[in-house]
């Protein structure tokens, strides 16, 4: 018997294990694919490729740099990471100009931090990298076009990353790269440009969906109905760029006032719509009186002008006997607004 021969039970099953996770990894490839594919709801998205990501290299730490919001540049660390021990009052950005960008951008690869530090000519643009301290760093690409970073850290195993498993990381950062753009073109398509809210035919589609869930699960839904008080008074006496600053600063107070799970909308010039799923008529009417007095409290700052602005609210809450339709869901709500306007603006009424 030949040496080869002699050997051959030994070789035959090693190449047949790796042989059979090859197998088993593109199984789990077309599953992530799937998984991340079938949702273009941001945020959820977001959690998806980070737990995807935590799951299959048995992590504690994962976040994901991304563009903040269509029309800006720079990335920002999203809230939704996970296991980071980070600073809340500071803001992680990496400037799209920085030299760390236009590297990463040039070779897409997994990279340690210690990787990073030589070929950084501008050391300032690892500044945020190093307060993190990820132990891998993987670019995210659709395109052609960096359009993320994610960071990983805290391995349950404590070992390093084989060279397969940083060639498996990249396979999912190109899913999660392609995910994330489709995610966005449709952000900018049922987003509105000015306000960075929902324009008023997501409203409308989201509204009978949620209708549907109330009836079915026998959960509650309220909605808010918002308008800028003497909004013409703004736009004929300081001009349409003053009303266009306006609108944009209560769309921005509007955001800030919410949760993830509400929607808001521009529903048409300057008013507002906001669907709050899951949420009893008491609460909305103190999330309507918070927004109000906020929006009291802001001056809203346009060349050298400084002006305050004041917003008539009207809530309603489903209710299973009187709403036949979305309409007349919507009507109850729009008549609170107008009662809150024909008793003097800068209030908030609830329709009972």
């Amino acid at each position: 018997m030949s040496e080869q021969d002699k050997h051959s039970d030994y070789f035959i099953p090693v190449e047949f294990e790796q042989f059979e996770r090859k197998i088993y990894d593109l199984k789990q490839l077309i599953e992530i694919s799937k998984g991340l594919n079938s949702t273009l709801e941001y945020n959820t998205l977001i959690d998806s490729i980070l737990l995807t990501c935590m799951g299959q290299m048995q992590l504690l730490s994962a976040g994901i740099f991304l563009k903040k919001d269509i029309g800006l540049d720079n990335y920002f660390l999203h809230r939704n990471y996970k296991g980071f021990e980070i600073e809340h009052s500071r803001e992680f950005e990496i400037d799209f100009r920085s030299s760390l960008i236009k590297f990463l951008e040039s070779k897409i690869k997994c990279y340690t931090l210690d990787e990073l530090q030589e070929p950084m000519v501008d050391k300032k643009s690892l500044e945020v990298l190093n307060l993190l301290k990820p132990d891998l760093i993987v670019p995210l690409s659709s395109k052609g076009e960096l359009n993320g970073i994610i960071i990983l850290a805290d391995r349950i195993t404590d070992s390093k990353f084989s060279d397969y498993e940083m060639d498996y990381l990249l396979n999912i950062a190109a899913l999660a790269g392609i995910a994330i753009h489709n995610s966005t073109l449709y952000e900018m398509a049922t987003t509105d440009m000015m306000t960075k809210l929902k324009i008023h035919h997501y409203f409308q589609t989201v509204i009978s969906e949620e209708i549907e869930r109330c009836v079915r699960y026998e959960r509650p839904l309220s909605l808010i109905m918002a308008d800028i008080d003497h909004f013409k008074q703004f736009n004929d006496t300081y001009g349409h760029s003053a009303g266009d600053t306006v609108i944009k600063q209560v769309a921005a107070k509007i955001k800030e006032s919410i949760r993830e799970i509400d929607i808001a909308a521009r529903y048409g010039g300057e008013e507002f719509a906001i669907i709050l799923p899951k949420t009893e008529s008491e609460e909305a009417i103190r999330v309507a009186e918070r927004l109000r007095l906020s929006i009291e409290e802001e001056i809203v700052e346009h060349n050298d002008l400084k002006l305050n602005v004041t917003i008539s609210i009207g809530v309603t809450s489903f209710n299973h006997d009187l709403d036949s339709s979305k309409q007349s869901f919507i009507e109850r709500a729009d008549a609170a607004l107008y009662e809150s306007k024909n008793k003097g603006r800068n209030r908030v009424t609830f329709f009972k």
